[in-house]
């Protein structure tokens, strides 16, 4: 047997060791609600160029990252060193219309590599000038038909006054100095022609002329 060493007692080791509780887990009632984890993702543009997004990313707002198309059309006719420059040389409350601006001259410019956003403008402009003269064309025809329908009105308004006169004329007895000259008339000879036939001769009929005139 090993030799001990001098003034040390060795005790058998002990079989039982000791062991720490047992953890306690919370009830799922009762957990404190952890804070959702929030994934900030990179602005479109500093995922086009490959960098890091920082807080004050002068570009996050104007291109987000729902938005990639958004910035790679303005990258490729400008560049993102023009892009950031404009930007930091105007105010921030023009800086979303200077985008915007970019971006559709870049989509013109894209489609029409000669005339880009000038092409489009002149083609507005002659759609502009036609529905001009087509507006003055048609204001034209229309005075012409107010014109029309105003005399059509006018000739109907005389025609109407002509006949309700005549019908007025029509139904009101001649004057009675009329009448007594027109017997001795072609008139008044035609209208008593019967009674001159039946009960006068000529010599009675005309000195009844002669009495009445």
């Amino acid at each position: 047997a090993a030799a001990q060493p001098y003034g040390r007692s060795m005790s058998p080791p002990s079989r039982v060791s000791s062991c720490s509780p047992p953890p306690v887990f919370p009830l799922m009632g009762n957990a404190p609600s952890s804070p959702p984890t929030i994934v900030l993702s990179p602005c479109a543009a500093c995922k086009v160029l490959r960098r890091r997004c920082a807080d004050g990313c002068m570009l996050a707002p104007y291109f987000p990252p729902t938005e990639p198309a958004k910035f790679t059309t303005a990258h490729r006719v400008f560049g993102a060193s023009n892009i950031i420059k404009l930007l930091q040389d105007l105010p921030e409350s023009s800086r979303a219309d200077a985008v915007s601006s970019m971006v559709y001259e870049a989509e013109a410019r894209l489609r029409d590599p000669v005339y880009g956003c000038a092409g489009a403008v002149c083609r507005l402009q002659k759609e502009a000038n036609e529905l001009k003269v087509d507006l003055a064309r048609a204001q034209a025809d229309l005075l012409s038909i107010q014109t029309q329908h105003a005399n059509l009105l006018a000739l109907v308004c005389v025609e109407f006054a002509a006949n309700h006169r005549g019908d007025q004329q029509l139904h009101q007895p001649p004057p009675l100095g009329d009448q007594l000259n027109g017997i001795g008339g072609s008139g008044g000879g035609a209208m008593y022609q019967p009674l001159y036939d039946s009960d006068f001769d000529s010599g009675a009929w005309e000195e009844a002329r002669q009495l009445w005139t």
